[in-house]
């Protein structure tokens, strides 16, 4: 038998004075997205911003539907919307922040696993790393990547 272990780093951050100017502004899209989410069953609303290549902010956030599986996540919205007004502009970073019981979470909340996949794919796709804030009120999470938030992914290369 043999033993992997698997590690990722994440950075905590109390405040965002280390960032830069565009990784603030990044963040307060995804914190002003949470005010237009859908989500009156789970009152769980999910802002999402993606910082592309060229200096455009792109905003997306949770739709939910009764038939539950039919929702999307602010995560995927932002990204597929980014790649359909953008296909050929690589994704710089994506922040991720949760307004739930009339406040924001005080940790950040993590994405699920079918958005880690589409972070995991828009990466390969654009064969560049892409940071990612996970928000909260009193922490921030800085990941250097996607393929950080899952180490063993599925990807093209197991379809060849």
């Amino acid at each position: 038998m043999k033993k992997k272990i698997l590690t990722t780093e994440i950075l905590i951050y109390e405040n965002s004075e280390n960032f830069t100017k565009a990784e603030i502004a990044l963040i307060g899209k995804a914190k002003e997205a949470v005010k237009r989410a859908y989500a009156p069953y789970s009152q769980f609303f999910v802002g999402a911003s993606v910082l592309l290549k060229n200096g455009e902010i792109i905003s997306g956030n949770n739709q939910e539907n009764a038939a539950y599986p039919s929702g999307l996540c602010a995560e995927r919205v932002a990204l597929f919307y980014a790649n359909s007004l953008y296909p050929d502009v690589a994704v710089e970073a994506l922040a991720v922040t949760v307004f739930t019981k009339n406040d924001f979470l005080e940790t950040p909340a993590p994405p699920c696993g079918a958005c880690r996949q589409v972070m995991l794919e828009t990466e390969i796709r654009f064969k560049t790393p892409m940071k990612i804030f996970l928000v909260g009120k009193k922490q921030i999470y800085v990941i250097e990547n996607a393929k950080s938030l899952l180490p063993i992914h599925f990807d093209k290369d197991l379809l060849e």
